[in-house]
């Protein structure tokens, strides 16, 4: 035996018919609330905001980089001669030093 029953009627109908909640008004309370805040952060986008709000934070950052950067180069290479700053390189007055002494 084959039974088919066709109903006819609105998601709404089919929500009471199941005993299912009236989400609507919530659906459209968010979908407002969702609009105001994506409507808000699209105003932020302006040049001269996203430039006030990434520029600090980027330089601070490329700052800090280079600061590690060089403090790694420092303790990676002790003593590379020629290069200021890294270990104890020879200047010229001290080499000349070096050579009248030997002589």
């Amino acid at each position: 035996m084959k039974v088919e029953l066709e109903i006819e009627c609105t998601p709404e109908e089919a929500r009471a018919f199941f005993g299912l909640p009236n989400i609507a008004p919530m659906q459209d309370r968010m979908m407002k609330e969702m609009e105001d805040r994506i409507l808000e952060n699209i105003r932020n986008l302006d040049p001269e905001t996203l430039i006030n709000t990434w520029m600090p934070m980027t330089i601070n950052n490329w700052n800090e980089m280079q600061k590690m950067f060089w403090s790694q180069m420092g303790q990676s290479m002790p003593n590379m001669p020629g290069m200021p700053g890294f270990g104890t390189a020879a200047t010229s007055d001290e080499k000349s030093k070096k050579t009248s002494k030997d002589k």
